[in-house]
């Protein structure tokens, strides 16, 4: 298939031309008062000449076009705005070339570990190329939405997640945004190339797991979390409980053997890594008793 090519067209002014018609129109009704009844065929013939000339004219508003086609052959496009005349037999086609915004549905698509999750995209677009959105393309918001949400799948499904699932990545779909972002926005552009679509903007805006999973996510979620906290509290406990020793230690308040050691490390650490408050034991005699 040949990839077709707009061709910008510049049409002339239809503020003449429309003089011209109302004045052919005065001439018409003048003919067919003064004419005698075997001539009124020609200012039917000149009403008929007004009837099709007034096709010819066209208002563009700001950021649209209108696609000219004359018997099945592509002759231009005209993306100025204002009041013009045209070819009265050329067909003619409106296309926005305004900012769309394309807000995905929620799809269910399987992450790069196979965990079935929900993800959906905003899609900002505009129409770059009219001649091939009208003609490579059978319908070019529909060919958007239909391989928007093919990118969106297929960038879905090449990441995991979440960067706790999998050893190693670099890449993932909640905690690398820009990244993903990126991948999208060009897979989109790779995509809808062949529509002349321009890709102003693409972005996730609704990542989360599937609801048959969420819930054992969230506890492993939780579990991750909760690890990491008490790897934080005994690191810490572990410094302050060699603090204590060094200072004991160094002023030299008591002499402590490995036993005693031994003992005052797991008491401090069970005071400083422990949830509930810790109940004071009153020993009377000595330890090795």
């Amino acid at each position: 298939m040949t990839n077709s090519r707009e061709i910008r067209l510049s049409p002339s002014s239809g503020w003449l031309p429309l003089l011209l018609w109302f004045a052919g129109l005065l001439g018409v009704s003048a003919w067919f008062a003064v004419a005698p009844p075997v001539f009124k065929a020609l200012g039917v013939l000149g009403l008929v000449a007004l009837v099709i000339c007034l096709s010819g004219f066209i208002i563009i508003n700001p950021n649209m076009s209108r696609v000219l086609v004359l018997f099945g052959k592509y002759k231009g496009t005209v993306r100025e705005d204002g009041f013009f005349f045209v070819n009265p037999f050329f067909s003619k086609t409106k296309i926005s070339l305004r900012a769309h915004n394309l807000d995905g549905t929620v799809l269910k698509v399987n992450d790069l570990l196979g965990n079935p999750i929900e993800i959906s995209a905003v899609v900002v677009w505009r129409v770059q190329d009219t001649a091939r959105a009208a003609f490579d393309v059978e319908d070019y918001t529909q060919y958007v939405k239909v391989q928007s949400e093919a990118a969106v799948r297929a960038v879905a499904s090449s990441h995991p997640y979440d960067d706790a699932q999998h050893e190693g990545v670099q890449t993932t779909l909640r905690g690398s945004t820009d990244e993903v972002t990126e991948e999208l926005r060009k897979c989109l552009e790779q995509r809808l190339a062949e529509a002349g679509i321009e890709v102003l903007e693409a972005r996730i805006n609704h990542l989360a797991y599937a609801p048959e999973i969420a819930s054992a996510m969230l506890q492993r979620q939780q579990a991750g979390a909760i690890i990491a906290a008490r790897h934080m509290i005994v690191a810490g406990a572990v410094g302050m409980v060699e603090d204590a020793l060094r200072q004991i230690q160094k002023d030299g308040l008591i002499h402590l053997d490995d036993e005693r050691k031994a003992t005052l490390v797991g008491n401090l650490l069970v005071v400083l890594c422990g949830q509930a408050h810790p109940q004071p034991v009153i020993n009377a005699g000595s330890l090795y008793n």
